[in-house]
């Protein structure tokens, strides 16, 4: 795509083309339209066994009517499907034929820490012309996956799917088994598409309120509101319409390597229970997921079963994982999942035979932030002194439980519209000291920030550009754009493990508070990049909460490496397990974990550029 600054119209037009070019154009190859004359109801190869020989190289690709180099593994994007089986012991050879160093980031296993695959940091990486063998043994089962860990590889075309299979029967039948991988593909290099996130942060937000949605706001919300809500927002030099950096205006989104008109379909025989295996292999994007006309059961989220949920839509963040199971009783359906700022989509087929599809459903409407979002939910807040009503309602709740969230206050009476950013941000700081936080949990333990840094000072610092004035427990929230759509979604607080996973109570707590500067494209931890951070140390064996506020107004999937947590949603003894987790905005959450693997892990927000800008810390256990 041609980089020619704030020109939008140009860029648009561009747009435009490569969505007309997909209706015609099929798989990642250099003759799509052969491709396209029959559905595909193939997967990406299977490997299976316990050694394995990987080699890490480029093939071309054509996903736009663009020739360009996609980094793949033995010849395939995505990646083979490796299969393992709970109880062996693996050894993968992997050859580097790219002229840079790579590797395998084998994400959600549990391994010891010079396998975790993360150069500088539990290896130096495989160097061009190198091979590393990888060798570990596997202690669970379910859908996980793998991809580099190496500059932007992973965006590239370096991520495959994983399966470890169990030693025991699983609790639920099936007749047929697919992998639905869902990831994103830009024909920019990728650090072309960080510059211009550096220079201009809305770069591909082509969802920008215009004169048009004013005079249609006006009529629903009066011109008064309107007026006020552009100014606030105006103000704090943020967009309501900010819901994912990278979108559709440069991206092409896949479901197994493949874009939405070469229509990746899998077959079934009516009656057949259908198991598919989701998998977020995204650099930036986020999926919501739903089969129009066939209910889905989820059974496992993060590669660990759950309580069947009878569910029609769910969300997954980039590289969270959620296997549901299917019973079609028609011809066809489209597998939809379209991106979160509904910018595009995947989309595949589940049908009785080849050719056959279903019709695709349009796009959900665009939704936008509110000021719940950015931390501005002041419902049961005491603003007595502070010249503002209050609405009256409570909330109390945690990490981990309590009460559903409150009705958000209107707070389209307050004024301040005459404050500079800096006055806003110094109010809403203000705020967000006079006001009652998420209560600790019942066993509470003694909790300290991660850096030592007293939260109210992060307003102001270079890195921070919003600090919520009222976080919340937002579990029991499918999320923006899905609440209240009249479909059954899912949430996490919906998710409760098959069987009994808690352990004992933690010894401490560590508070890490997500913050980022849009404007400056920083991300971090308690305005902190990881080059200006310290590692976190754990003792060997240590019981210990996380806790995670999100300062910021994006969500962020955060992901632990070398551990599955549990996620405290109030699920008691039966709180899921996970090693990734997507936080809301102006959302307070928790987990725990037993630091029973020594070594040098990460911890990083697992939007690709994120934690590229900083957003990337370091477990040191020992």
């Amino acid at each position: 795509m041609n980089n020619i600054g704030t020109h939008r119209g140009p860029r648009l037009g561009r747009r435009r083309f490569v969505e007309g070019l997909a209706l015609t154009t099929g798989l990642a190859s250099l003759k799509p339209l052969e491709a396209l004359a029959t559905g595909y109801a193939s997967q990406p190869a299977a490997l299976s066994g316990d050694r394995f020989d990987l080699v890490v190289g480029t093939m071309p690709v054509n996903f736009t009517g663009r020739p360009r180099t996609a980094t793949v593994v033995n010849g395939s994007l995505p990646a083979p499907i490796l299969r393992f089986r709970e109880g062996d012991t693996v050894t993968l050879n992997v050859t580097n034929r790219l002229p840079e160093p790579t590797s395998i980031h084998w994400h959600g296993l549990i391994l010891p820490n010079a396998m975790d695959g993360v150069p500088g940091l539990t290896f130096r990486g495989i160097m061009p012309g190198a091979t590393f063998t990888y060798r570990f043994p596997i202690r669970q089962s379910g859908t996980y996956w793998y991809h580099s860990h190496s500059g932007m590889q992973e965006q590239t075309g370096l991520y495959g799917p994983l399966i470890l299979e169990p030693r025991r029967p699983e609790p639920y039948r099936y007749q047929r088994d697919y992998v639905v991988m869902l990831s994103d593909w830009t024909d920019e290099d990728p650090m072309t598409v960080v510059s211009n996130l550096k220079q201009q942060s809305d770069y591909y937000n082509y969802g920008q309120r215009t004169l048009g949605t004013f005079a249609k706001d006006a009529r629903k919300e009066g011109l008064g509101a309107t007026v006020d809500d552009r100014m606030m927002w105006g103000r704090m030099r943020m967009s309501p319409t900010d819901l994912m950096d990278v979108s559709g205006a440069t991206y092409t989104f896949l479901m197994n390597g493949q874009p939405p008109a070469a229509n990746w379909t899998g077959l079934f025989q009516k009656g057949e229970r259908v198991r598919l295996r989701f998998i977020n292999g995204s650099s930036m994007s986020t999926f919501d997921v739903r089969i129009p006309g066939l209910g889905m059961s989820v059974v496992q989220a993060d590669g660990s079963d759950v309580e069947p949920v009878e569910i029609e839509e769910f969300r997954i963040g980039v590289a969270e994982t959620y296997d549901v199971i299917v019973t079609p009783t028609q011809d066809a359906y489209t597998i939809f999942a379209q991106a979160m700022d509904r910018s595009g989509y995947a989309r595949g087929t589940l049908a009785l035979r080849e050719g056959l599809a279903a019709p695709i459903p349009p796009l959900d409407p665009r939704p936008q932030r509110t000021m719940a979002d950015m931390g501005m939910d002041m419902a049961g807040m005491d603003m007595a002194g502070m010249g503002h009503g209050t609405s009256g309602a409570s909330h109390a709740g945690h990490g981990g439980g309590g009460a559903q969230p409150a009705p958000t206050m209107d707070m389209s009476h307050m004024d301040m519209s005459h404050m500079s950013p800096e006055e806003l941000k110094q109010h809403m700081a203000a705020m967000a000291a006079a006001s009652p936080q998420a209560a600790p949990p019942a066993d509470a333990v003694p909790t300290a920030n991660a850096d030592g840094v007293d939260p109210a000072t992060l307003a102001g610092q270079p890195g921070v550009d919003n600090v919520a004035a009222m976080t919340r427990d937002r579990l029991g929230e499918a999320g923006v754009g899905l609440d209240g759509n009249g479909r059954r979604v899912l949430t996490y607080r919906d998710l409760r493990s098959l069987r009994p996973v808690a352990g004992p109570p933690p010894k401490r707590a560590l508070e890490f508070h997500l913050t980022g500067n849009m404007q400056r494209y920083i991300w971090g931890f308690d305005g902190k990049k990881f080059s200006q951070a310290k590692a976190i140390r754990v003792a060997v064996g240590e019981r210990i909460r996380f806790v995670l506020v999100n300062d910021t107004m994006m969500e962020h999937p955060i992901h632990l490496h070398g551990f599955l947590f549990e996620l405290e949603n109030g699920q008691g003894d039966r709180q899921p397990l996970k090693h990734t987790i997507l936080v809301k905005p102006a959302e307070r959450l928790s987990f725990v974990f037993t630091a029973d693997m020594p070594g040098h892990w990460a911890f990083h927000c697992h939007l690709l550029l994120h934690m590229d800008a900083g957003m990337f810390r370091t477990i040191l256990v020992s």
